[in-house]
C-alpha cells in the first residue's frame, strides 16, 4: 500500500510539473582566455534549472534558455562562470583556475554538486594518481592520499587491503567502506576462511573490489561522515567509496589512447629475516648429557651414530629438529646432515651459502590498455581492454585481469537521454602465498622454524632434478621413515605442487534513461547489476607433511538495483536555489555457495578432484540466501544567494532480514554551509567557509541473523545428523544505527595558494550485534543481541600550499592529517570485555570497555612501582628471566594515534615530478614470527659478541648470555606484606641466557608483552616522474608521456624488526597479528601512454 501511494504521488507531482515556459535557443563558443583555443567538454548549465549542454570539439553548444536565464560555464581546471543570457549568441572565455572549490563532485547516489556548497567533508582523488603505480589491488594506490582513512595491505600478490573510514564502529559487523560504482553499490566481500583470517592457514583471495580497473577510473571520491552517505540508509554507517570511471566526449573523429606499463619488484630485506650464519641445527642443550633416541646418545647438539654402517660412530646433525641451537659451524668437521639423505656422503659443516633471502624472485607486472572513444552533440562512447598480467615474488605464483568496459550516451530527444555502462572481469590466480601458521606458508618456517643449515640452491637442485620432497627436515636415521619431511616440506616442492588456483568471471553495469519534464524538473530510472561466479581450488600432494587432499568451492553473487529519481532544480524567488530528490531503490541479493574436501587422502596421487577421495568425503559445506531492501528517499537542498547552503536529506529502509513488523527505519541528515568570505572583504582570504552537518545512519543485521541454522554432518547408518549452532540467533534483532555529527572550517588564502580543510567529527554507534553469553540450559554458549556502544571522535586536516605558481615551474605540497579516538563505552550487561578471536601464541583481540576497540591482551611483564619489567635469577648459568603477570591483561591496541600523508609536486615546463610520503604514529601488534623465531636461533641477534665481548651463547656463568637492560632485580622469594616482589635497581648488569630454545627471549620462557611490537612508520610510498613530450596540435598523435615511477622504494622509519608494521593477514576486524609475515616488495616501473 505505501508503494502504491508513493507511486500515485510520484505521477502527480510530475503531471503538476508540465507548465510551459517561454524557452529560446541560445548558442555560442567557450575558448580558453590564455591562447583563445576552442575547449570541448565543458559543462553548460541554466542556473536554477536542470536543463543542461556540453560543448562539442570546436568549443560550440546550444542550449534552450528563457529571457532572463543566466547560464552557468564550468569545466575542470578553469574557473567557473556565470553568465547571463542576453542574446542568442553567447560567446564565453574562461581562464585557468588554481582552486579546488570550483569543482564539481559527485555525492551519494551519483548526484553531482558544486564542492564549495557541501555541507560536510569530502575528498577526490584523481584517475591519474591512482593509476601512477599499477597495483593488483587499487586501493593501495589511495594509501596515504586521503584524510579520515586506513588503507592497510595483508603482502600478499593480490590480497586483499581493509579500507576503513574513521575508526571501527561495529563490533563483530562488516567495518569496511562501501563501494558505488557509477552509481551502482558492488559487492566488496572478503571470502577467505576463518582458519586464514585467525592466522591459523589459508590463502588471501583479495576483497572483491579488487576487480575495478584503474585503467577505468576518472575519479575516486570519498563520502566519510553519516551525512554524506545518509542517502545509502543501512549500508551507509562505514563510509562510501564513490568511483567514476571514465566516458567518451564529443570530438572530431575517433580518439584511441594506448598505455603500457612494466613493473620490476624486488622484497625490502629489512622486512625479512636477518639470519645467523654461526651455529647449525638443534634444540641446544635440550637432551642434556645423557638423554638419547632410540638408544643414540645426542652428545647436546649431534647424534654419535654410525651413520655409513662402516663401524665408526659419525656426527650426524639432529635434522628432524626444526631450531638452529646446534653445534657451532665449522669447515673443518665432516658431519652428515640432511643432504646425506640423498647421497650418503658427509659433508663440511657450515651455514647453507644461500639463505631463504634468496628464495623470493623479482616481482613483474605487465600492464596494457587501450581505450577508444568518440561523440558528437547527440551522444558519445568510450570502450576500453585491459590486460593485467602478474607475476609474484613467490615461485610459480602468478595473477590476470582481463577487463573490457563500455560506456555510452544518447541524446534520443530534447528530453530524453539514456546511458549504460557496463564492465566484464576475468581474473586468474595461481599460486598465491599461503598464510598464517601454516605448512602451505613458506614464512611458517623462514621466520620461526629453521635449520640455517639448509642451502635454498640445493633444495631448488633437488626439486628441479627430482620432483621429490626433499627437504631440509626430514626425520632421518633414527627414524623409521628417514626421508619423510617431518615438520616442513621442501619450499620449492610446496610451491609447484601444493599450489592452488582461482578464477572470478564478473559483470557490472547498467542501464539509465533520464526525462526532463521540463526546464527544472527530470525524471531518472536506473537498473544495476552486479554479479559474479568464483572457483577456488585448493590442493596437497602426496609425500607431503599433511595429509594429501583436494578442496573445492563455488560461488555466485548477484545483486540488483532498482532505482526511480524525481529531481528538481529551480529558483525560489531571485535569491534562493531549489535543488532536490524524490526517490525509491529496491534492491536484491541473491547468494549460494558450495564447498567440499576429500577425506583420508587421495586414491590415485596428482588426481585433485572429490571423486578422488580414500573415504568418503565429509557433507559439503552449503549455504544460499536472499536478501531484499526497499528504501525511499528524499533530498532538498537550498542555497541562498551562494552563500549559505542547507541540505536536508531522509531515507526510509524496509529490510528482509529484520524481524517482520520491526524492519522499517528512517535514516535522516541535515548539514549546514556558510561561504563566510562573500560577506567580508578581507585582504588575502580567497575563501572562507563553515559548515556542520548531523545525521543518522544504519548497519543492517547480516542474512540469516534471525533463525538458527543448524549443520548437517554426514549420516551415521543412513540417519541424518545436525549440529546444533554454539551461537544462538535473534528474531528480534535491530540494525545498528550510528550517530554522527561533524564541523568544518575550510580557507584558502593569496589567491587559493594556501589553504586548508579543517574536520573535527564525533560518531556514536549502539545496538551493536555481539554475542552474550547464556544458559547453557538453552542448548547453545552464546546469542546474538542488540547491545554495546562504540564512539569515534576525531579530527582530520588536509593543507594545500603553492608555494612556487608560474607558468613554467609549479611547487606543490598537499598534507593530510587524521586523529581518530575510538572507544567502546558499552558492552552487553555487566560485560567488560568481548573476545574477537584467540590467536596462536596465546594472544587474544578484545574489544574492551573503556579501551579502543582492538585490545591486544596477554600475559604481560610484570613491573614495579617505576614501570620496569621485574627479573628474577633462575641460575648461575642461566642468569635472569622476566617475572610474568599471573593473568593476560591490555598489552596493546591496533589503533594508531594519528596517520598522514605528504604530497609534493614539482613541475618545470613539461617534465612533473612528485613524492609521496605515507606516515602511521601508533598502534601495535603481535608477532608469532619473533614469538617462536627467537627461541629458535635463527635470527641475528641470537648470535654474536656480547656488550662482555663474549659470545652470546655462552652460559652467562662464563659471560655469555644479553644484557636485560633497565629492569628491577627481585631476588625470587621476597616479599612485601600485599605479596608483591620486593625489588631494587640493578646497580649491575643482569643477563639473560641465549644457548638453547628454552631461553629468556622466546615462547617459552617470556611473555607476549615482549613480542607486542610498535605499528609506526613513515614510508617512502611513491615517486614518480613524468614528461609530456610536445606535440604538432595538428598532427596524428595528440600526445606521449613517459613516467618513472616507484612504490613502496623505503621504510625511512620503524620500531618493529624484520618486517614491515603495516601488514596483517588479511581485510577484515581482526587486526594486530602477524604471522609468516611476507617481506614488502620495492617496486620500480616504467609507463607510457600515447594518444591519437
Amino acid at each position: 500500500m505505501k508503494r502504491k501511494l508513493f507511486s500515485i504521488a510520484f505521477v502527480a507531482a510530475a503531471l503538476l510539473s508540465l507548465p510551459a515556459f517561454a524557452q529560446r535557443t541560445t548558442s555560442g563558443t567557450v575558448t580558453a582566455a590564455s591562447n583563445g583555443e576552442a575547449l570541448p567538454s565543458v559543462a553548460v548549465r541554466v542556473k536554477g534549472t536542470n536543463l543542461a549542454a556540453v560543448t562539442n570539439f570546436d568549443g560550440k553548444y546550444s542550449i534552450s534558455a528563457s529571457q532572463n536565464a543566466v547560464l552557468i560555464f564550468s569545466a575542470l581546471g578553469y574557473a567557473t562562470q556565470e553568465v547571463a543570457a542576453s542574446g542568442a549568441v553567447v560567446n564565453v572565455k574562461l581562464s585557468e583556475s588554481s582552486s579546488k572549490l570550483d569543482e564539481v563532485v559527485v555525492t551519494a547516489l551519483g548526484i553531482t554538486r558544486d564542492k564549495k556548497t557541501v555541507g560536510y567533508a569530502i575528498q577526490e582523488v584523481s584517475g591519474a594518481e591512482v593509476t601512477k603505480v599499477k597495483d593488483a589491488n587499487f586501493m593501495a594506490s589511495l594509501s596515504g592520499k586521503v584524510a579520515g582513512v586506513t588503507i592497510r595491505q595483508s603482502g600478499t600478490m593480490g590480497g586483499s587491503s581493509n579500507v576503513v573510514v574513521r575508526g571501527y564502529k561495529s563490533l563483530t559487523g562488516n567495518n569496511q567502506a562501501l563501494f558505488v560504482v557509477d552509481g551502482i553499490p558492488i559487492s566488496n566481500d572478503i571470502y577467505n576462511s576463518g582458519n586464514q583470517r585467525t592466522g591459523r592457514g589459508g590463502y588471501d583471495y583479495g576483497n572483491a573490489a579488487m576487480d575495478i580497473n584503474p585503467e577505468d577510473i576518472d575519479k575516486v571520491t570519498i563520502l566519510k561522515g553519516a551525512a554524506a552517505t545518509a542517502l545509502y540508509g543501512s549500508r551507509a554507517a562505514n563510509g562510501v567509496v564513490l568511483i567514476s570511471t571514465k566516458r567518451g566526449s564529443a570530438r572530431k573523429g575517433l580518439g584511441v589512447t594506448l598505455s603500457s606499463g612494466l613493473t620490476v619488484g624486488s622484497i625490502n630485506p629489512d622486512t625479512f629475516v636477518k639470519y645467523q650464519k654461526s651455529y647449525g641445527p638443534g634444540y641446544g642443550s635440550y637432551y642434556g648429557n645423557t638423554d638419547t633416541i632410540n638408544g643414540t646418545y645426542t652428545d647436546y647438539r649431534m647424534y654419535d651414530y654410525d651413520f655409513n654402517g662402516d663401524g665408526t660412530v659419525d656426527m650426524v646433525t639432529p635434522m628432524e629438529e626444526d631450531a638452529s641451537f646446534g653445534m657451532r659451524f665449522d669447515p673443518n668437521l665432516m658431519v652428515y646432515t640432511w643432504e646425506s639423505m640423498v647421497d650418503g656422503q658427509p659433508r663440511p659443516f657450515v651455514a647453507g651459502a644461500n639463505d631463504p633471502t634468496s628464495f623470493w624472485e623479482n616481482s613483474a607486472t605487465f600492464n596494457n590498455n587501450l581505450s577508444i572513444d568518440g561523440g558528437s552533440d547527440n551522444g558519445s562512447f568510450r570502450l576500453s581492454a585491459t590486460k593485467f598480467d602478474m607475476k609474484g615474488i613467490q615461485p610459480n605464483s602468478s595473477l590476470q585481469r582481463n577487463t573490457f568496459n563500455f560506456s555510452g550516451n544518447l541524446k534520443a530527444s530534447n528530453r530524453l537521454t539514456v546511458s549504460t555502462v557496463a564492465t566484464f572481469t576475468q581474473q586468474k590466480g595461481r599460486g598465491r602465498s599461503g598464510t598464517g601458521y601454516d605448512s602451505r606458508n613458506v614464512n611458517q618456517s623462514f621466520r620461526q622454524w629453521f635449520n640455517v643449515g639448509a642451502d635454498m640452491a640445493k633444495l631448488k637442485q633437488y626439486y628441479d632434478e627430482t620432483k621429490r620432497n626433499i627437504s631440509w627436515n626430514p626425520y632421518g636415521p633414527l627414524y623409521a621413515n628417514p626421508n619423510q619431511p617431518h615438520y616442513f616440506d621442501n619450499p620449492y616442492y610446496m610451491v609447484n605442487e601444493n599450489y592452488q588456483n582461482d578464477q572470478r568471471n564478473r559483470l557490472i553495469g547498467n542501464m539509465t534513461a533520464n526525462y526532463r519534464l521540463n526546464d527544472w524538473l527530470d525524471v531518472t530510472a536506473r537498473a544495476n547489476v552486479d554479479t559474479y561466479s568464483d572457483l577456488q581450488e585448493e590442493r596437497v600432494s602426496v609425500s607431503s607433511v599433511d595429509v594429501p587432499e583436494y578442496t573445492r568451492r563455488n560461488r555466485n553473487f548477484t545483486e540488483t538495483n532498482l532505482d526511480l529519481i524525481l529531481t528538481a532544480n529551480r529558483m525560489i524567488g531571485s535569491n534562493i536555489n531549489f535543488n532536490g530528490n524524490l526517490g525509491t531503490n529496491v534492491r536484491r541479493t541473491y547468494y549460494d555457495f558450495f564447498g567440499a574436501s576429500t577425506n583420508g587422502g587421495l586414491v590415485v596421487p596428482g588426481v585433485y578432484s572429490l571423486s578422488n577421495s580414500v573415504s568418503a568425503p565429509a557433507a559439503p559445506s552449503e549455504q544460499n540466501y536472499t536478501v531484499g531492501v526497499d528504501g525511499y528517499f528524499g533530498r532538498a537542498s537550498f542555497l541562498y544567494k551562494d552563500y549559505l547552503s542547507l541540505d536536508l536529506t531522509a531515507r526510509y529502509d524496509i529490510s528482509s532480514t529484520l524481524p517482520s513488523g520491526d524492519n522499517q527505519y528512517l535514516y535522516p541528515s541535515a548539514s549546514l554551509g556558510l561561504i563566510f568570505s562573500e560577506l567580508i572583504d578581507a585582504d588575502g582570504i580567497s575563501f572562507g567557509k563553515v559548515r556542520a552537518n548531523f545525521a543518522s545512519v544504519g548497519s543492517d543485521a547480516p542474512a540469516g541473523a534471525l533463525r538458527d541454522i543448524y549443520v548437517m554432518g554426514t549420516p551415521f547408518n543412513g540417519t541424518p545428523l545436525a549440529t546444533a549452532p554454539s551461537t544462538s540467533n535473534n528474531p528480534g534483532l535491530l540494525p545498528e544505527t550510528t550517530t554522527s555529527y561533524e564541523a568544518g572550517l575550510e580557507m584558502q588564502f593569496a589567491d587559493n595558494r594556501f589553504g586548508f580543510d579543517l574536520t573535527a567529527y564525533r560518531a556514536v554507534s549502539q545496538n551493536q550485534i555481539m554475542p552474550a553469553r547464556v544458559s547453557s540450559a538453552t542448548g547453545t554458549i552464546f546469542k546474538y543481541v542488540n547491545a554495546g556502544i562504540i564512539e569515534n571522535q576525531g579530527v582530520e586536516l588536509v593543507l594545500n600550499a603553492s608555494a612556487i605558481r608560474t607558468k613554467d615551474v609549479g611547487l606543490d605540497f598537499a598534507l593530510n592529517y587524521t586523529r581518530n579516538r575510538n572507544k567502546v563505552v558499552e558492552l552487553f550487561g555487566d560485560a567488560e570485555s568481548l573476545q574477537l578471536t584467540s590467536n596462536q601464541g596465546g594472544i587474544q583481540l578484545l574489544a574492551k570497555t573503556g579501551e579502543a576497540y582492538g585490545t591486544l591482551f596477554g600475559i604481560a611483564h610484570q613491573r614495579d612501582v617505576n614501570g620496569l619489567p621485574i627479573v628474577y635469577p633462575i641460575s648461575a648459568t642461566r642468569g635472569y628471566r622476566y617475572l610474568r603477570t599471573a593473568a593476560p591483561e591490555s598489552i596493546g591496541n591496533i589503533n594508531p594515534d594519528w596517520y598522514g600523508g605528504l604530497n609534493t609536486s614539482f613541475r618545470y615546463k613539461n617534465l612533473t615530478a612528485s613524492v609521496l610520503l605515507d606516515m602511521q604514529m601508533g598502534g601495535s601488534f603481535f608477532s608469532l614470527d619473533t614469538w617462536y623465531g627467537f627461541a629458535t636461533g635463527i635470527y641475528d641477534r641470537s648470535a654474536g659478541l656480547n656488550d662482555r665481548g663474549v659470545e652470546r651463547r655462552e652460559l652467562v656463568s662464563n659471560n655469555g648470555g644479553v644484557n636485560l637492560g633497565d629492569v628491577a632485580v627481585w631476588d625470587g622469594s621476597t616479599l612485601d606484606e600485599d605479596g608483591n616482589p620486593v625489588t631494587a635497581a640493578n646497580t649491575e648488569a643482569v643477563y639473560g641466557d641465549m644457548n638453547y630454545y628454552g631461553n629468556t627471549f622466546g615462547y617459552a620462557r617470556n611473555a607476549q608483552e615482549s613480542h607486542v611490537w610498535d605499528a609506526s612508520f613513515i614510508k617512502l610510498r611513491e615517486v614518480a616522474i613524468n614528461y609530456s613530450f610536445p606535440m604538432d596540435p595538428a598532427g596524428s598523435i595528440k600526445g606521449f608521456d613517459l613516467s618513472l615511477v616507484g612504490r613502496n622504494l623505503a621504510i625511512l622509519w620503524k620500531n618493529a624488526p624484520y618486517t614491515d608494521p603495516e601488514y596483517g593477514l588479511s581485510a577484515g576486524n581482526l587486526q594486530g597479528y602477524q604471522s609468516g609475515a611476507y617481506p614488502a616488495v620495492r617496486e620500480i616501473g616504467l609507463n607510457a601512454k600515447l594518444k591519437f
